[in-house]
């Protein structure tokens, strides 16, 4: 039980910093390298809100909710002066500006808030534990799974059932033909590159708890985050979400039986699953 809670907590903490990247990636078709810094300018926008020790749950969320907002006016910039000039080009140069951009942010994270490393408490209500059929069971691990569920249904939703998902599909599918038909191919690809990256403010904002802030918190969730995004599909959102799940039950099965070689068994695993599904366990997908 203990394995599946804490398998479960890591894999939707992963699948909330990739949940933007395969977005980014279904629309786009970039490799964000940036992303990770980005989720990490949203845990410390949110960490500037509500400071060490949040008063409520509420609060978190709403901080959380700021970030995202925050990152997500960041992506637009990024979009319209960077990604955009770069769209057509070969996908080397595409890596190297989001690299470029990462370095850029990580930067101006130790200009603005230096390199001290900062900690903020679990707010009021998920600061303890509850028991289930006899384990404890931290109440902010039950919050992270939550969250995670909750960001996957509505983007879900909104993917496959809102007239704006339709709309992002379309363009994804065959921008040419959907500019034909009347739609604003521009305008709907910043918007859903600025969803993208708000939604790793929201990542950085919602497990802001759960980390240690320094400059390097990009690295920590990025590498999964890739593996994740591979895993399931690149661009496909329901994959990456079975694929997150995967992962975090194998990282807890890690932890339990090869304590003293952690995460290796992730890396096992993705090898696993890409030879059995060379294309993900869903398949590509342009959303």
């Amino acid at each position: 039980m203990f394995t599946l809670v804490n398998g479960l907590t890591t894999g939707m903490a992963v699948f909330l910093v990739a949940a933007g990247l395969t977005l980014v990636f279904g629309i786009m078709r970039i490799l964000n390298f940036a992303h990770g810094a980005f989720f990490m300018i949203g845990a410390y926008v949110a960490s500037s809100l509500v400071g060490s020790a949040p008063r409520s749950v509420l609060a978190l969320v709403a901080a959380a909710v700021v970030a995202a907002l925050v990152v997500g006016v960041l992506g637009i910039v990024v979009q319209r002066f960077v990604l955009r000039r770069i769209q057509h080009v070969d996908e080397h140069y595409m890596l190297i500006a989001t690299f470029a951009v990462m370095l850029v942010c990580v930067g101006f994270v130790k200009l603005v808030w230096g390199l001290e490393f900062l900690s903020v408490d679990p707010p009021p209500g998920i600061d303890t534990g509850v028991d289930i059929f006899g384990l404890f069971v931290p109440s902010f691990s039950l919050f992270i799974i939550g969250s995670g569920i909750v960001v996957f249904l509505v983007l879900d939703f909104v993917i496959h059932r809102a007239w704006a998902g339709k709309m992002i599909t379309a363009i994804a599918r065959d921008g040419w033909m959907a500019e034909l038909l009347g739609i604003n191919v521009p305008a709907g690809i910043m918007a859903a590159v600025g969803g993208s990256f708000a939604l790793a403010g929201l990542a950085g904002g919602l497990l802001l708890p759960n980390q240690t802030l320094s400059p390097a918190l990009g690295d920590t969730f990025l590498l999964l985050a890739f593996i994740t995004v591979v895993i399931g599909g690149l661009g496909n959102v329901r994959g990456a979400f079975i694929a997150a799940i995967l992962l975090g039950l194998i990282d807890g099965l890690n932890t339990m039986f090869l304590p003293a070689y952690p995460g290796v068994a992730v890396y096992v695993g993705m090898v696993a699953f890409l030879l059995m599904w060379p294309n993900g366990i869903l398949g590509e997908s342009r959303l």
